[in-house]
């Protein structure tokens, strides 16, 4: 019987998700994307090959089939762009690429908009996008008024339907945002010639996905961005602009939650955040030999869209406790414990301090996490190396009694440990599927 897992991030995302997706994909029939855009970022590291993906799913560097479901927003000619690169590189990837014909377009005037706006905001009050349009194509979905792929595929309407939205964007664009308008034609010709190249690609991915669990192949849904950045539980505003959460595989794959069995979660051994937004545990990040410092600098913590420095600071058991409720975690997955070998000591954030009160679990909404003082507890840390350990057993007993202590106080078993970027540098409590 085939038995289905998905993959979240239980943080602000960039918890290490392409590699375990990787990882997990030789027991898999297939991995699926479900929510999100090219603003989510894999890396993975295979021999001496690095693959850096934003749209396909993580799965294609093992050749299995992959799939992109309809609540991903789509960058066609981004997706096209990242095709080239792979296959350039060796691999195959349209023979094994399926996307749904439901998946929203991403469209020029998108991206000028989320320009547009995070230019008009100030300070604190960037938001911290990509800038890669993907709030503004969601708006547009849930406006009744974006375009589809299956749009593309019948001009004369998707002419007409395409004129009436880019009147009202444009609308926006010059006299709200006083930015430049976007040309009509050149979006239409573009768009169509982008979706003759996609339309072999095209197809009902929600009914091949059940054709494929009815085969009794494993499925591996495979989560974007983290719980944290989700739009209903998230810091929001600070947040993305799609469910990330668990849930969300059923809405954006278009299966059934009894398809569903197992919900594994990605979490650095700290925390770690990108762009605006509270974050109770961070840390100084620029003073060298600090403790934020070295995980800012051996952690490698540099977005891999953005470019941009991630936030360091103490894992935070409150906010996982969070997330484990929120996506129902069968079990957890530590990454980058090797990141604090070399720490005299390590603070765990059990609770906060808010206005003399103790909270267990990380408030919603930015406005009341921002109000929040960590409450730490501090562990011995250890000076020996976990890089690459593959044995439980092998592991300082230090790092052994963090990992312990990270498990009792988030209520989630830790089935999995990272212990660098590598397939076989992995340490096996509990296979997700077995």
């Amino acid at each position: 019987m085939a038995k289905n897992i998905i993959v979240v991030g239980t943080q602000w995302g960039d918890e290490g998700k392409g590699k375990i997706v990787d990882w997990l994909t030789d027991q898999a029939g297939g991995v699926v994307r479900f929510q999100g855009g090219h603003n989510a970022g894999h890396t993975l590291v295979v021999g001496e090959r690095e693959y850096k993906l934003n749209l396909v799913p993580s799965g294609i560097v093992r050749g299995v089939p992959c799939y992109i479901g309809n609540g991903v927003v789509l960058d066609i000619a981004h997706l096209l762009k990242e095709i080239h690169t792979l296959e350039a590189g060796g691999l195959e990837v349209r023979s094994r690429l399926k996307v749904s014909s439901g998946c929203p377009v991403i469209l020029p005037y998108h991206s000028a908009l989320d320009l547009a706006r995070e230019a008009q905001r100030c300070g604190d009050k960037k938001i911290g996008t990509t800038g890669k349009g993907i709030g503004p194509a969601y708006e547009d979905k849930v406006a009744r008024r974006g375009v589809r792929v299956y749009d593309l595929f019948h001009p004369e309407s998707f002419a007409e339907k395409l004129r009436e939205v880019m009147d009202y964007h444009n609308f926006v664009l010059t006299q709200f945002l006083k930015a430049d308008a976007l040309d009509y034609r050149k979006v239409l010709d573009q768009a169509l010639a982008d979706g003759e190249q996609i339309k072999p690609l095209v197809a009902d991915v929600s009914a091949a996905l059940y054709a494929a669990n009815a085969a009794g192949q494993n499925l591996l849904f495979e989560g974007a961005q983290g719980t944290l950045l989700d739009i209903d539980h998230g810091t929001y505003p600070f947040v993305t602009s799609s469910n990330c959460v668990a849930g969300q595989a059923a809405a954006g794959a278009g299966v059934g939650p009894g398809m569903l069995h197992y919900v594994l979660g990605i979490t650095k051994a700290y925390c770690t955040r990108v762009g605006g937004g509270p974050f109770p545990s961070e840390l100084d990040i620029e003073t060298e030999g600090t403790p934020g410092f070295q995980m800012s600098d051996k952690g490698k913590e540099i977005g891999t869209v953005t470019r941009r420095k991630r936030r360091c600071g103490w894992f935070d058991a409150a906010a996982l406790r969070r997330s484990a409720r929120i996506n129902g975690l069968t079990g957890l997955c530590i990454t980058k414990l090797d990141v604090l070998d070399g720490l005299d000591e390590l603070k765990i954030c059990t609770g906060y301090n808010v206005d003399g009160q103790r909270l267990d679990l990380l408030p919603i909404g930015a406005d009341e996490v921002a109000r929040c003082e960590p409450i730490y507890e501090t562990l011995p840390g250890w000076r020996e190396t976990t890089f690459g350990v593959k044995r439980w057993s092998d592991l300082p007993p230090a790092a052994r009694n963090y990992l312990d202590r990270l498990e009792t106080l988030c209520e989630i078993p830790i089935d999995i440990v990272s212990t660098g970027p590598e397939r076989d540098e992995t340490i096996l409590k509990r296979h997700p599927f077995e």
